[in-house]
């Protein structure tokens, strides 16, 4: 780790000034020994789409309240020649919220608190997604994770829900840990004990997302190919030495092949991250980044497109959100351009290309 602080960003490519400014600010806390700002930075309460490196101590405020929030694709047992869109969209939009799928069978056995918050979304970023396989770089690859390019996939973002937020409130109210919790105090320990149960609440959330979609659709069986965290510390041993990598909206580059997600409008893409990426802090970008914050996105969109056309776009995709303002927030042009996000990725020998994956039908009730 030569330098403190890394930019990814590609000549054409651009990351507001603000970004970088905190992400510099962050790097200033004690005990930060890198900090790495992503081609999908972009401005948060913690600057997001960056990964930061500590000694002896961990950040929970760093992480936030969505703590083990990530992606995960499930292969389906649907054709692409078998995918009726308007038939599949009228059964998930017939049912008001997937919590009306029962999951009682899958929660008898499970002892983690807000139980009653698994196989839900969420709001925000968060969505379930039909996509298809769109073009494939790396044929080999892609046989190895037991993708078919003819098979329907679904891929799920979201996290840990109310229980990421009552961990960080805790720790915030009870233990001023936005100071930092030093790895000789009691709190160091308890709270990382907390964030991988609820990294394993994240988890879990989202393979019942996706029994609760599939299963309102006749989807019999789906399996988990990739599953990756963006929001969480990880115990790192680097040079002999232990370090905690903070991620906040950053993917892990040393699980083998992992998803990039685009906007609704825009392609997704299968990666396989290089080797030993320690100048990158082992991180690479999560998705595409917001471009613009959420204030103000219904004001610069609504005399553009009518009710119908915001729910669609130019790829071969549909929109299930009940939630007006939602639609306008995370409408396509409120984030980066995916491919730009993706070539600095490349250009700055982060990643290989496997292949991309167009949108089909995005859920976000």
């Amino acid at each position: 780790m030569n330098r403190k602080i890394t930019v990814v960003k590609g000549e054409k490519s651009w990351i507001e000034s603000n970004a970088i400014e905190q992400l510099k600010r962050v790097s200033e806390l004690e005990g930060i020994v890198k900090a790495v700002g992503l081609p999908d930075l972009h401005v948060g309460k913690i600057p997001v789409g960056a990964s930061f490196v500590t000694k002896d101590i961990i950040y929970p405020h760093i992480i936030g309240n969505d703590i083990g929030c990530g992606m995960t694709i499930f292969s389906t047992d649907i054709r692409k020649n078998k995918f009726k869109i308007d038939k599949i969209i009228k059964r998930l939009e017939k049912l008001n919220g997937i919590e009306n799928v029962d999951i009682t069978k899958f929660l008898k056995n499970i002892d983690l608190p807000f139980k009653e918050k698994l196989g839900t979304i969420g709001s925000g970023n968060h969505f379930a997604e039909f996509q298809e396989i769109d073009q494939v770089f790396d044929h080999e690859t892609l046989k190895n994770i037991s993708i078919d390019k003819n098979q329907i996939y679904l891929l799920v973002h979201s996290g840990s829900r109310s229980y990421g937020e009552y961990i960080l409130k805790k720790y915030i109210e009870k233990y001023s840990c936005q100071n930092g919790l030093k790895i000789d105090c009691d709190e160091f320990q308890e709270y990382l004990n907390e964030h991988n149960k609820a990294v394993d609440f994240a988890t879990l959330n989202r393979e019942l997302i996706a029994y609760r979609i599939l299963s309102c659709i006749n989807g019999k069986e789906h399996k988990k190919i990739l599953d990756s965290v963006h929001n969480g510390i990880e115990k790192k041993e680097i040079d002999g030495e232990i370090y905690y990598i903070h991620r906040k909206g950053a993917t892990p580059s040393d699980l083998g092949c992992v998803v990039v997600a685009g906007s609704r409008g825009s392609k997704s893409y299968i990666v396989k991250p290089k080797d030993n990426l320690i100048e990158y802090a082992f991180s690479i970008s999560h998705g595409a980044g917001r471009k613009w914050s959420r204030f103000g996105c219904k004001e610069k969109l609504e005399n553009i497109y009518s009710k119908k056309s915001i729910r669609q776009n130019k790829l071969i995709h549909n929109l299930i959100c009940n939630d007006k303002n939602i639609i306008y927030e995370e409408a396509p042009e409120a984030y980066k351009n995916i491919e730009r996000v993706i070539e600095d990725m490349i250009d700055a020998k982060m990643i290989k290309l496997v292949a991309s994956l167009n949108p089909i039908i995005t859920y976000k009730v």
